[in-house]
């Protein structure tokens, strides 16, 4: 059976708090030791320079106590000087741990997309960085806390009264910090949303960028991209809105507070209580029980990149593909025979494949015929798990596809598609993508095959010219996209209208050379032109989701029903 995903695989907020966390222990270790050096040294300072202060005003020369409260005042100027690049490099290191975990997922997840692509490019350049810096952020929180709590103890051991009055100041601060981190979580959260709101609607209309100069509707298209600007607007000024009034709200609480615990200092040294260098250490642990209650920036970074993580967990729910274990027996005696059992697909409810059986033998050629809409893509999707069926199931050879391990499936089914994402440094590394051990003897049969070599060849530096430097037209990619799919040795290969952008002379020469170089390895076609259909073994007449019927070309071609498709095909190839 296949591995099903466990519970604990779909990642909380906090889980990838501790992924990126792992990427980074060697600098958050490091990190946490140098805070804590620096907390301890912020910590011993108001001591030693009250000791120093007392030693001068008593008349001592002994230069020791000013000497040991100056090198420890050093020391925590170095650690600081250390501590914020090493801070910026784990939270980098964070983000990109966090970065490729998301990218990885989405790209694995194929079709089944949780969410629009711009709202995965905001996750990905954006809150993934935010929330990369959660780990540094929690740490160089909880030692400051740490150092404040010290600081407060120390306090009350120098002067309970002083220690009295900033504890009482302090719980009200504590919870106005509270309601600042909630109102800006749930505001970061909105304006996040709402510029991936503008990122998907930006992806669209590049992607139709032709269609909208051609139809003079820039000014309509720029004016929907930009619809939610406003909410973005809004968003921001709401957060800058509780930051501003946040701020104030701490500076005259802090200042009040600092100014009655130095009155009661101050009034202690007037009644002989407090010497004047305790005074001293009371001012200097109250800047450090301080620093909690000041750290506005981190509160707001903390919230920030909370409401990151919440989003990227969100995105990572969508539990991954679950392929075998290896357990099950792959084929004994492979040859590429194709099954499908009651296979229904369906999306938001409404079905588009239902209740598919189909025998395709092993070695035949099978072309998929239907109008548009019909499930051809979908049901060419199915061998390689492109398209996961709701029911049923899809066998290669008498076993179930989802019962192989991913790289047993990915040998065993090949796909050439209509529109191919060619990826590589040069064309050699394109037609060998995936399989980087592919001789050069292999590369250049496949282009022959494909009918790319000859332009190829023409290029300046042929197989080896960069990839961004070689201009081809539609046609010419999907070549190297086919080339890229004949230099697998597989058992079944699709072929996802990968000849659509061809002319007819140069499509029935291309699939001439397939046909023989295939010749004996089981085909699924989609198809939308007469002759490639003509040229099958087989056709399977799809038609409102379902096997209308499955015959060879010629039988098929005296039902006026059946030549109607690719008429309409004609006219609207898509």
């Amino acid at each position: 059976m296949p591995e099903v995903p466990a519970a604990a695989a779909i990642p909380s907020g906090r889980s990838l708090l501790w992924d990126a966390a792992r990427e980074t222990r060697g600098r958050l270790t490091l990190l946490a030791v140098l805070m804590l050096v620096r907390s301890a040294t912020a910590l011993a300072a108001p001591a030693l320079l009250a000791v120093a202060v007392n030693g001068v005003l008593h008349g001592s020369s002994d230069p020791g106590p000013a000497t040991r409260w100056a090198a420890v005042v050093t020391l925590g100027a170095l650690c600081e000087t250390v501590m914020m690049p090493l801070g910026a490099s784990g939270a980098a290191r964070g983000a990109r741990r966090l970065r490729m975990r998301l990218a990885r997922h989405l790209i694995g997840l194929g079709a089944r997309q949780p969410q629009p692509h711009g709202e995965s490019v905001t996750q990905i350049t954006q809150a993934a960085a935010q929330a990369g810096m959660l780990p540094m952020a929690l740490a160089q929180s909880a030692v400051t806390l740490t150092g404040s709590l010290a600081a407060l103890a120390w306090l009350w051991t120098t002067d309970w009264r002083s220690a009295l009055a900033f504890s009482l100041a302090a719980p009200i601060t504590v919870v106005i910090a509270r309601r600042f981190i909630g109102r800006v979580t749930r505001t970061h959260s909105a304006y996040l949303a709402a510029q991936a709101e503008i990122a998907n609607r930006l992806l669209a209309a590049l992607s139709g960028a032709r269609t909208i100069r051609a139809s003079d509707t820039l000014d309509a298209e720029r004016a929907r991209v930009l619809r939610p600007l406003p909410d973005l607007s809004a968003a921001g000024w709401r957060m800058w809105r509780l930051q501003r009034g946040t701020v104030w709200q701490f500076g005259l609480l802090l200042s009040l507070t600092e100014a009655l615990v130095l009155a009661v200092a101050g009034l202690g040294v007037t009644q002989g209580r407090l010497s004047a260098a305790q005074l001293l250490a009371v001012t200097g642990y109250l800047q450090l029980a301080f620093q909690t209650l000041q750290q506005i920036d981190t509160q707001l970074m903390l919230a920030q990149a909370g409401a990151a993580a919440r989003r990227l967990a969100a995105a990572l729910a969508t539990p991954p593909q679950a392929y075998g274990q290896g357990k099950a027996a792959a084929p004994t005696a492979a040859q590429g025979a194709l099954s499908l059992r009651k296979v229904t697909v369906r999306r938001d409810d409404e079905v588009l494949l239902d209740g598919i059986d189909l025998d395709i033998p092993a070695g035949v050629s099978a072309a998929l015929v239907g109008r548009t809409a019909s499930g051809k893509s979908l049901l060419a999707g199915l061998p390689g798990r492109l398209t996961e069926p709701d029911e049923g199931d899809v066998l290669l050879d008498g076993v179930r596809v989802r019962e192989l391990t991913a790289a047993e499936l990915r040998h065993a089914v090949a796909y050439a598609f209509e529109r191919p994402e060619l990826i590589g440094t040069t064309l050699h590394d394109t037609i060998a993508y995936g399989r980087p051990d592919t001789s050069r003897a292999a590369v250049e049969r496949a282009a022959q095959v494909a009918r790319a070599d000859g332009f190829i060849r023409r290029l300046p530096d042929g197989y080896d010219t960069p990839l961004a430097s070689a201009p081809m037209s539609g046609g010419e990619r999907q070549r190297v996209g086919l080339a890229r799919t004949l230099t697998r040795d597989a058992l079944v290969y699709v072929l996802d209208d990968a000849t659509s952008g061809l002319d007819t002379v140069t499509e029935a020469e291309v699939s001439a050379a397939v046909t023989s170089a295939l010749a004996g390895r089981t085909r699924l076609v989609v198809a939308h032109r007469v002759t490639t259909a003509a040229r099958c073994d087989l056709v399977v007449w799809l038609a409102d989701g379902r096997v209308r019927a499955v015959a060879p070309h010629t039988e098929l071609w005296p039902d006026p029903a059946y030549r109607a498709v690719f008429a309409i095909a004609e006219e609207d190839p898509s």
